[in-house]
């Protein structure tokens, strides 16, 4: 059995309702990058889970290394030598990075030999990183860092990766993968999910595919195209985003100058931004996260106010209108984080619905909620977004992260907004309804409405953009053509060298 690391048999797991694994079997060997894949719901987190010691699986067993493998809790999966990098970053921002590493760990050295070993793992890899920084200062790939050389400390025989590189700049992945082969190259196994699968094809040498919690495909990445890798994963044929192009409509929404302290701790002011967009135009605004996105999207959507005349729609300043009065105008928001900013995590999808539709959908009358028709509103979300819930009575909650965001999207684009603003539109939604919300997206725009879409995922901006910009510490590069802009021409504009310097760069 050396050759194989971790052995998977027959694991099950059901929740009510929902059969989250169904007799799941493969392997993972020592020495190898092996891709874990799937649609949102396809049961690849309750997988992970298991492994790391967080799920008890109602069937089947584990292997590793030849030995039973039953982890009651992450701390015996770490003992046994696996550990695990989660999507959302679970780190203590007032604390130093050190201090954020020795809260992982069941015996910490004294914080002086702690940070020494810091210094020298991190250089050893190629994540530089100083273990006296404060980490609410951080940017988000530097944040990654801290819980990946948390995880190899532990010197692991697996690491488990959920979504590394959705907060990465182009060249903050390059230094990841640098870091992961070298791992591999050490005899570490990895176990890598990801929604990108271009990286996928530079990374991994096997592949496993979930669909509806069953194994249903393996492949070698390296010798199949993403498009093939997707639809194993839907179980049909995907289309590729397209619209008819509006040329030169007049501008709608004006941003001028654009500055204002953030209302959180450690949070990024905005720093002179200035953009406009026009009717049926889609312009892209990239950046690694932290750098301004939420502000920018609070001083649009009206909840942090600005200055009069920084904002304009059509002609009008709008620095002092709230919310509701923008929603009126035909300014919407929709926010990146989906449960608790987007969505009321307790309130049924019809009052979710009723919350932001209110105004356009006329679904308050003389101070009466109009509760029929909140519910065929939320209906119509539903249908119209292919959202996989029993019906507009679900509580938000109960939605996987994909499907309330495909919620969360259709809500908005069907009230028909004149300027659409969102932020992280596909953040961990799969192939095929990244697809769907990016063609509500160009379908919105086709029908004369401006759309700023702000998003870490560089490749959709490209795909779907008239125009780019970078944000980086608060300050909004000049907006160019998307098309024939290279990927180290988005590089370079992401890390701050704005305007002229990316002009000289070549």
């Amino acid at each position: 059995m050396s050759d194989v690391l971790l052995a998977i048999r027959g694991l099950t797991k059901a929740y009510p309702g929902v059969v989250a694994n169904s007799d799941v079997s493969f392997d993972i060997r020592p020495a190898s990058v092996h891709a874990l894949l799937g649609e949102n719901g396809a049961g690849k987190s309750t997988l992970v889970k298991t492994i790391y010691g967080l799920v008890r699986p109602d069937a089947g067993s584990m292997t590793l290394a030849g030995r039973p493998y039953t982890p009651a809790e992450p701390r015996a999966a770490r003992a046994a030598g696996v550990a695990m990098v989660f999507q959302h970053f679970s780190l203590f921002d007032a604390l130093s990075v050190a201090e954020n590493i020795a809260l992982g760990m069941e015996n910490p050295p004294p914080l002086r030999d702690l940070s020494s070993r810091i210094a020298q793992v991190s250089r050893e890899y190629g994540l530089p990183l100083d273990p006296r920084r404060t980490v609410g200062d951080l940017s988000a790939g530097e944040r990654q860092r801290v819980e990946i050389i948390r995880c190899l400390l532990q010197a692991p025989r697996l690491l488990i990766m959920d979504e590394p590189t959705s907060v990465l700049t182009p060249q903050e992945v390059d230094i990841l993968f640098g870091t992961l082969r070298q791992l591999r190259e050490e005899g570490t196994a990895i176990l890598y999910i990801s929604h990108k699968l271009e990286e996928i094809r530079a990374l991994c040498e096997e592949a496993t595919i979930l669909r509806g919690g069953k194994v249903v495909a393996t492949c070698d990445p390296r010798a199949t195209s993403a498009r093939q890798m997707a639809e194993m994963m839907v179980g049909g044929t995907l289309k590729t985003p397209a619209r008819a192009t509006i040329a030169g409509g007049e501008v709608v929404l004006e941003v001028q100058g654009l500055s204002a302290a953030s209302p959180r701790q450690h949070g990024m002011a905005l720093r002179d931004v200035t953009f406009s967009v026009s009717r049926g135009e889609v312009l892209g605004i990239g950046g690694v996260a932290g750098n301004g996105q939420d502000e920018l999207l609070l001083a649009l959507s009206g909840e942090m106010r600005t200055a009069p005349g920084m904002v304009r729609l059509g002609s009008d300043p709008i620095g002092r209108c709230s919310p509701s009065e923008r929603r009126a105008r035909g300014l919407l928001c929709a926010p990146e984080e989906r449960m608790g900013h987007a969505a009321a995590p307790d309130m049924t999808l019809t009052e979710n619905a009723f919350l932001t539709g209110r105004v356009r959908e006329r679904l308050a009358r003389g101070g009466f909620v109009d509760w029929t028709g909140a519910r065929s509103f939320a209906e119509r979300v539903i249908r119209g977004f292919d959202v996989r819930t029993p019906g507009p009575g679900a509580a938000a909650r109960s939605l996987s992260g994909g499907n309330l965001q495909k919620f969360v999207i259709g809500r908005e684009i069907l009230q028909r907004p004149e300027v659409l603003v969102v932020n992280q539109p596909t953040w961990g939604v799969d192939a095929a309804a990244a697809a769907s919300i990016r063609q509500a997206l160009l379908d919105l725009a086709s029908q004369g409405a401006a759309v700023v879409v702000v998003s870490q995922d560089l490749d959709e901006l490209m795909e779907i953009s008239d125009r780019f910009a970078a944000l980086n510490e608060g300050r909004l590069s000049p907006a160019r053509p998307a098309r024939g802009l290279t990927v180290e021409e988005i590089g370079l504009m992401l890390g701050g060298a704005h305007g002229m310097e990316v002009a000289h760069a070549h």
